[in-house]
This record gives C-alpha cells, structure tokens and sequence, in this order.
C-alpha cells in the first residue's frame, strides 16, 4: 500500500481531532502521552507503529526533513488496539530532544498554534524492530510493510503566562 491514508481510525478521549491537545500532555503539563484508540485496521496487521509530528516547527535538516518528532514507538503487537495514558510500553523510538520517550507539544514562544499529527501506521511485519530508531529510519524500514495509516491532528499553543 505504501504511505496514503487509509480507513483505519485513530482517536483519543482526550481530545478531538482538530481540537485542542490539553497541557496535561504537553511539556508544559505532565508531559506524558494522551491515551489512543483505533480501530478498522486492515486484514493482515501484524503489528503497528505510532509517531507523533510537528510540521509547524521551525526545523529544516539537509536531508530534507523538517519540523520536530515528538514521539516514536513501534513493534506494538498486532492485538493492540489502544496506549493507555502514559504508556511507556513496546519499543521506543528516538524523538529530536534526543530521548526515547514522549516529548509533549511546546511550541517555540509566541509561535502561535501548531498542529501535531499523530500518526498510526498497520504493518504487515511482526514486531522486532531494534530500539532507538528515528521517525525517518523507521518509516524507511516498514515502508514496504505498510497496510494502512490514518492520523490524528490536535492543536496546541504556548500557554499565556
């Protein structure tokens, strides 16, 4: 299938899609990941994959890449159908503050709203992916594994102080 949307659904009861991201899950707040939830995969997932973007963010790479990856995590067992709040299972992935873990929104001061994407991927793959992989490692590994992919788009700006 390779990377185009499919009717896969992803949500969360935290928050709407286009909505408002609340500060408990940015790194404003708690800094801990909202809960997901999906369903309607497609017939053959394996396993799927979670990352979370900011294309907003005012970074550009030489290699083409831009904005800042808040969030990676992979190798999710195929059984799976929702992360709990907070969840700290499965593989993680490197994030661009250089950790493996959920790095919550925080857009630069007086930046304005930005979007972050939560990104779902079904792979036809089993888990086994190493640890530490970046979002464009990983995406380079599966893509040929992917079965489907839908997102989730909150919103967040920097809190009034």
């Amino acid at each position: 299938m390779g990377f185009a949307l499919s009717d896969m659904q992803l949500a969360s009861p935290a928050f709407e899609s286009g909505g408002a991201i609340p500060t408990k899950y940015s790194a404003y707040g708690d800094n801990v990941s909202p809960p997901l939830e999906w369903f309607g995969a497609s017939a053959g997932s394996r396993s799927f994959a979670v990352f979370v973007h900011d294309p907003d963010a005012p970074l550009a790479a030489p290699d083409g890449t831009y904005g800042f990856v808040h969030w990676v995590l992979y190798n999710i067992p195929a059984s799976v159908t929702s992360l709990d709040e907070g969840t700290i299972g499965y593989t993680a992935g490197s994030n661009q503050a250089g950790e493996t873990a959920y790095f919550g929104p925080r857009p630069p001061e007086g930046h304005g709203v930005h979007h972050y994407f939560f990104w779902l991927l079904a792979l036809d793959a089993e888990p086994g992916l190493r640890t530490g992989l970046t979002l464009w490692q990983l995406l380079e590994l599966v893509e040929p594994t992917v079965l489907g992919m839908n997102r989730l788009v909150g919103t967040y700006t920097e809190p009034r102080r």
